[in-house]
């Protein structure tokens, strides 16, 4: 099964880090934002991946092709050129990266990516990590027969919640999930027929799309109580940040 991860934002909100990069490729734990997720998806085997490029995309190209040269031991040969990489833990991922346009809204990027969607798929954004049961989500949209399953998650207040009695504080939370509401999270299963649904470049997903989708009986919500961030600020960043070097990154479902 294919999973598409959309990679080419400009992510404006967090322009400290995306002068010279796609928002997807700013490192938590000196590693892309885009890798963890990949990791995520890779742990419940889903390994083949469609990158859709736009902003900056030579950069997440050059990672790729850079990957097993910085993540491996050399041998270099310098009388015949030749190169012999000890690879100790390489990725077994078959990846491809697909220029979607600079401009192109996030629907119109998924519209481009049709010859590579045949059969049901996974998509999701490239800036949000999560705990979620992959594997789960894919059996419950097996299980309705709709075309398309968003995961629902709560969001994280960005404030300390207080519970007061009177004048007394008598629970203390730092920033925990909302208790109430719920908001879209990314991490979709799709039937390749919700491209009919995509006019062209100019369309997001989160409005035409899942509009007439939802309107028509054919979007589903999985719902998600576990660990769910989104990275659209320099906040965000540094608490993920200070998540995985703290030894506990709760996104941080593989061995």
């Amino acid at each position: 099964m294919k999973v598409v991860l959309l990679a080419g934002g400009l992510g404006t909100r967090i322009a400290e880090e995306t002068e010279t990069k796609p928002k997807p490729m700013v490192e938590i734990g000196q590693r892309p934002l885009l890798w963890h997720i990949m990791k995520h998806y890779a742990h419940f085997g889903f390994k083949e991946f469609v990158v859709a490029l736009g902003y900056r995309g030579e950069y997440v190209k050059r990672y790729f092709l850079d990957y097993c040269t910085v993540n491996s031991d050399l041998t270099v040969n310098l009388a015949n050129g030749r190169t012999h990489y000890d690879v100790e833990q390489s990725e077994d991922w078959l990846i491809d990266l697909i220029d979607t346009g600079d401009s192109t809204q996030t629907a119109g990027r998924l519209k481009r990516l049709g010859q590579h969607l045949t059969d049901t798929f996974m998509l999701t954004y490239g800036d949000g990590v999560s705990n979620i049961n992959l594997a789960n989500l894919l059996a419950f949209h097996r299980s309705h027969g709709k075309l398309a399953t968003l995961s629902a998650v709560r969001p994280p207040t960005r404030f300390g919640h207080l519970t007061i009695e009177g004048s007394q504080v008598a629970k203390f939370s730092e920033k925990p999930q909302i208790g109430e509401g719920w908001i879209n999270g990314g991490f979709f299963v799709m039937e390749p027929q919700v491209l009919d649904y995509i006019e062209g470049d100019d369309v997001d997903l989160a409005h035409g799309p899942f509009e007439n989708l939802a309107n028509n009986g054919q979007l589903m919500a999985y719902k998600h109580d576990g660990f769910w961030q989104c990275m659209d600020t320099m906040r965000d960043k540094d608490n993920l940040e200070k998540m995985w070097s703290g030894g506990r990154p709760e996104w941080k479902v593989w061995a």
